[in-house]
């Protein structure tokens, strides 16, 4: 994942955002962290799923 530092910057600037208007380099900022994490995240998910394994009743009544 995202280290803390990036993800604390994106909470913060998000946080601004409820409140008041970012200006355009905090604007640009917050759209590249935002783009970094999902990619992250991504990236992150599929690994998850790749070592998923699914195991269905069928073959859970023939193991025993």
């Amino acid at each position: 994942m995202l280290e803390k530092d990036k993800m604390a910057r994106i909470n913060f600037l998000a946080n601004k955002a409820k409140s008041q208007k970012l200006s355009e380099e905090e604007l640009l900022e917050q759209k590249k962290l935002r783009t970094e994490y999902l990619k992250s995240f991504r990236k992150s998910f599929k690994a998850r799923l790749e070592n998923l394994d699914i195991e269905y009743v069928e073959d859970l009544e023939k193991k025993n």
